[in-house]
């Protein structure tokens, strides 16, 4: 028995088997299963098959709809299909249906996949000498052996290898259906004698057969594709992004990056590259035509503002420029203000919140740096970034004033689905120009209420810090890890040249003490896709850091807080923590309920609903720990003895507006278990809910995880 396959394999003849006749205009599908006789096969794998299930409304809730034999054929068949493309060639499929009370059916897909067929021997007739050899110096491509599961997708595979290794070695006209296969197999046997075919080249269906050609690229050349005419970019910003070669063989690979790599520059709306054959030769022109963006723009964003419930608003004016030196250099300038109404604040004169916020940054499509060569900064897809910031609040307890600057490297490998940042350095300066003699008397020069927490961080400070991060995404799974340090680099410099020290015996620069700690993030999410409508987000959090040497406290923007939006969501932003602390100062637990290490544990099942809502339920769980013992923070400091007794652990429903490029998110969190109580019933929330101390909204842009 010889089996011809053609682009993709074989030709099936299945029937499906039902066990009773369906009256499809008065019968409802109300479930669907798949189940297999072989624990061989994978049956979730092959659940996609299926194209009609019950439409899901609300979780586990499900909308019954007209059945649709048409489709409950086709199911069957590509279930079939399949099975025998795995290489089960004589694989069964029937279908049970069992109608029930209103004329509801449960089907019921049985699959018996049977024996799978097996490789007995491999043969390969290639027309073309010099196809062939090739081929013999790639032998990674050809993975077909005796012995293996005769599969039709195993078979696709080897004609995407060799069709790929010819592409990119000149082989410009080959594509894949020039390669087939035959299968032989004498009945009765599950054993396959295969002949991969490699057929010659014809031009058109009426052409002689001949070698297929191999061709080398001669020029290659730019035309914009503007109606202008003139491309915005220095002729070796072209060159440096253009992966095509002359007097090379003609690459797909090198196509690609070239696509790539001016798709990544933010001058360039388009590319379009076009090969075209020199007559009578196997030599090609390359014209990579490149349109480019319109170099400034201005955009303006208003926003509104909620803190703890004082509500206020902002906006940001924009100005980009996204083509400075002519190299797809972006410049950017932002300004932004925001007014804050507060209230509740007895004994300050101003009652109000301003903030006012100037950024510039400059990013370079590629690595600036020296000691590196000029192949590794092309093969590269950096960006390098030089920030400048300054930001000035006034609130009605103080006013601060923050410098920053920063240089920085972004870049990615598409290979390892990994992307990488590296802050060579950042600096910033923490002025606090003026405090409120309230503020100062009530929390920082009172004897009987100082804060050596409040006091720390309500002093000039300078920050120089560098960090390594990197992310990975790919498939179901997402990590991320973050690692930085400060001051090490100026505390050996005052220890090797003796700078002055502060009253507080701290080492400082320019008269202003600088931070020293080191700081730990790592982030995971798992995500269980159960349909296409339905799937379980699992995400593990935790975040630790150390002030030492000329710190005792960790600056304030570098301490973790818990609860919120993002976080434990049955309770408000830096509600939660540390340990079992229970905040009593409204006025300062804002900075009291932070702490040295955070661990975060959530669980997401989200569910589509109807047009662009989606639902969600979670459970949440963590909280935040100091590592040293602080007066003003009793109970709040980790020990391996007691801090699971101080996991606090929340539950909620959601509510999500999916619009594509923005999500719009509405929590509604409940405690269960809070660590800071002072009663069993508010320990245990979960038993004794209270809607007036146990619950919190949120709303926020974006999933949490």
């Amino acid at each position: 028995m010889k089996i011809w396959l053609g682009v993709v394999g074989m030709l099936v003849l299945a029937a499906c088997s039902s066990s009773e006749q369906l009256a499809e205009d008065t019968l409802l599908l109300h479930s669907v299963k798949v189940q297999s006789d072989s624990k061989e096969v994978n049956v979730a794998s092959l659940e996609p098959y299926v194209r009609q299930r019950p439409t899901v409304k609300w979780f586990v809730l499900k909308k019954d709809v007209p059945l649709d034999t048409m489709l409950t054929r086709q199911s069957c068949e590509d279930l079939l299909t399949a099975m025998q493309n795995m290489g089960y060639m004589n694989a069964q499929v029937s279908m049970d249906t069992i109608v029930g009370k209103k004329h509801k059916v449960d089907l019921v897909y049985n699959l018996s996949p049977g024996q799978p067929f097996f490789i007995r021997s491999i043969r390969r007739e290639i027309a073309d000498s010099e196809i062939e050899k090739l081929l013999l110096q790639h032998p990674e491509v050809l993975q077909l052996e005796e012995g293996m599961i005769f599969s039709v997708n195993e078979l696709n595979n080897e004609r995407k290898r060799i069709t790929s290794l010819l592409n990119n070695n000149g082989y410009f006209k080959f594509h894949k259906e020039y390669i087939r296969f035959t299968a032989d197999s004498t009945r009765g046997s599950r054993m396959v004698d295969l002949t991969m075919h490699l057929m010659p080249y014809k031009a058109s269906n009426d052409a002689p057969e001949v070698n297929h050609p191999n061709y080398t690229v001669r020029n290659v050349t730019y035309t914009s594709g503007d109606e202008q005419g003139n491309i915005h970019l220095r002729p070796k910003v072209l060159q440096e992004n253009t992966w095509i070669s002359e007097n090379a063989p003609y690459s797909a690979n090198d196509l690609q990056k070239t696509y790539n790599h001016f798709g990544k520059l933010s001058a360039v709306k388009y590319t379009n590259i076009r090969f075209s054959e020199v007559p009578d030769t196997t030599l090609l022109d390359c014209n990579i035509q490149v349109s480019t963006n319109k170099p400034n723009t201005l955009s303006f964003q208003p926003e509104g503002t909620n803190t703890a419930g004082d509500l206020g608003a902002a906006a940001s004016l924009t100005y980009e420029n996204r083509n400075l030196f002519r190299g797809s250099e972006t410049f950017s300038i932002q300004l932004r203000g925001a007014f804050e109404a507060i209230t509740g604040l007895e004994g300050y004169q101003n009652q109000d919140y301003e903030e006012y916020n100037v950024e510039a940054k400059l990013t370079f499509p590629r690595f600036i740096a020296p000691f590196i060569s000029k192949s590794y900064r092309r093969r590269s897809t950096a960006i390098s970034e030089l920030m400048l910031s300054h930001n000035l609040q006034n609130r009605p307890e103080f006013h601060r004033r923050l410098f920053n600057a920063a240089w920085r490297y972004r870049w990615s490998d598409a290979s390892t689905h990994t992307s990488y940042r590296a802050d060579v350095i950042d600096l910033n300066y923490i002025y606090m120009p003026w405090i409120s003699p309230t503020f100062k008397h009530d929390y920082l020069d009172s004897v009987s209420n100082r804060n050596a927490i409040l006091r720390y961080n309500y002093a000039d400070l300078f920050i120089m810090k560098i960090g390594f991060s990197l992310s990975y995404a790919y498939g179901n799974h997402a990590f991320k890890a973050n690692v930085e340090t400060a001051g090490n680099l100026l505390n050996a410099t005052s220890n090797l040249f003796g700078s002055h020290t502060n009253e507080h015996g701290q080492h400082t620069l320019f008269n202003i003490a600088f931070a020293q700690y080191a700081k730990a993030d790592f982030d995971y999410v798992h995500t269980v896709r159960f349909s296409s409508n339905n799937e379980l987000a699992l995400h593990a959090g935790f975040g630790i850091a150390y002030p030492y040497g000329n710190s005792q406290v960790l600056p304030f923007e570098k301490r973790y807080f818990s609860g919120g939006a993002n976080s434990v969501r049955g309770w408000s932003v830096r509600g939660l923590g540390p340990g079992k602390f229970h905040g009593n100062n409204g006025a300062i637990d804002f900075i009291n309920q932070t702490g040295d290490m955070k661990l975060d544990l959530n669980m997401e099942y989200r569910t589509f609903l109807f047009w662009k809502l989606m639902g969600a339920v979670f459970i949440d769980a963590g909280n935040i720990w100091t590592l040293r013992a602080y007066d003003e923070q009793p109970g709040g400091q980790f020990k391996f003895d007691e801090f699971y007794k101080q996991i606090a652990v929340a539950y909620g429903v959601g509510l999500r507006l999916n619009f594509g490029y923005f999500i719009l998110r509405f929590d509604a969190g409940m405690k269960a278990i809070n660590p800071a109580y002072e009663s069993d019933e508010e320990h245990w929330a979960i038993v004794h809910p209270k809607l007036s101390r146990d619950f919190a909204f949120h709303f926020a842009v974006g999933l949490p995880f």
